[in-house]
């Protein structure tokens, strides 16, 4: 294929996770287009996770829910600017990942005289995308995997093949940053350290924080570890309770950012959480993962790859601590088992 666009915008309007799991498709364009400057349109959690990939050479920065939510003057204000911005930059190739009729339009009002857009019934404005061949339509969007369906809107640039795992390095100074945490903390001398994240985007989703508590304390007593607490600004409302329920030794990681987070994953042994965007990026950095999901949850956004262990109930309250805790020691003494499945 002969075409060779050189400024490219990609629009990844995902949540956290959504864009972790985006880093495939990523890696793609960036592969494909060796030559091109790359720009990756984002939410600013996920601008910290394209910053870390080293997939793009910019950001566009764009809090989405506040020009959605915000008020209407202020917001049509913000999306003038936003697009005038877009248009300066002169883009000759947009690529839609997510494409949502915003997304869509935003790329349209680009200017860009090529538009690759992922096809979605009834969330994508198609008539505004005009690359040729097509990809492919989105269906069965609870089974396909997120990956698999961002991938997909690259077949017609002759992508094929590519590494279906998020991969992410960390950076040497938030690996100095972590490294004097866990100094001060006494949590660097050799003690396996096992991360917990009790929070989720929706409470239906969180295990009970008791639970988690009960865990910590099992492997605090029992395997010798280091229990560290992963909590974002939606869960800070939990430190007292974690610093009365945990045991006296965890500690509780609540201001770092992104690229703090994943450095300070790279370093445990096991990675316990729900269904979070956390989650996706311990798996990215190579930690192996013990994920807690209820049935209901598509399989279409579970980590990728053979260390993992992933627990289903009927609701996550059924979850068990003994079922949490099997898995995480199966990981720990580096035994690989089939998925679990609570009653």
């Amino acid at each position: 294929m002969s075409f060779d666009p050189r400024n490219i915008l990609v629009i990844d309007f995902g949540q956290l996770g959504d864009v972790v799991l985006s880093l495939p498709a990523l890696h793609g364009i960036r592969e494909r287009f060796p030559k091109a400057a790359i720009t990756v349109a984002v939410g600013k959690p996920g601008a910290e996770v394209v910053e870390l990939s080293g997939y793009a050479d910019s950001t566009l920065m764009i809090d989405r829910v506040a020009l959605r939510d915000g008020p209407k003057l202020v917001s049509l204000t913000r999306i003038a600017r936003l697009v005038q911005g877009v248009r300066r930059s002169q883009f000759d190739f947009v690529i839609d990942l997510h494409s949502l009729s915003e997304t869509n339009l935003l790329g349209f009002l680009s200017g860009a005289p090529k538009r690759l857009y992922s096809r979605r019934p009834t969330r994508s404005l198609d008539f505004l995308a005009n690359f040729h061949p097509r990809p492919p339509l989105e269906v069965d969007h609870r089974r396909r995997h997120l990956i698999d369906r961002y991938l997909d809107v690259l077949i017609p640039l002759g992508v094929k093949d590519a590494d279906r795992l998020p991969h992410l390095k960390t950076r040497a100074a938030d690996d100095a940053a972590i490294e004097k945490i866990l100094k001060q903390a006494e949590a660097d001398v050799g003690t396996p350290l096992v991360g917990l994240f009790p929070g989720a985007g929706h409470p239906s989703r969180r295990w009970p924080l008791e639970r988690f508590a009960e865990l910590a304390d099992f492997l605090a007593r029992n395997d010798q570890v280091r229990i560290l607490v992963f909590l974002g600004p939606e869960e800070r409302a939990f430190v007292q309770d974690i610093r009365r329920r945990f045991p006296p030794s965890t500690l509780i990681l609540d201001k770092l950012t992104i690229p703090q987070v994943a450095a300070a994953q790279a370093r445990l042994a096991v990675f316990v959480s729900n269904d979070t965007g956390p989650m996706h990026i311990a798996s990215a950095v190579g930690t192996p993962v013990v994920l807690l999901l209820d049935k209901r949850a598509p399989q279409s956004y579970l980590p990728q790859g053979d260390r993992h262990q992933i627990i289903y109930s009927s609701a996550i309250n059924d979850v068990t601590v003994e079922e949490v805790y099997t898995a995480a020691r199966t990981v720990l003494t580096g035994n690989r088992s089939a998925t679990l499945f609570a009653s």
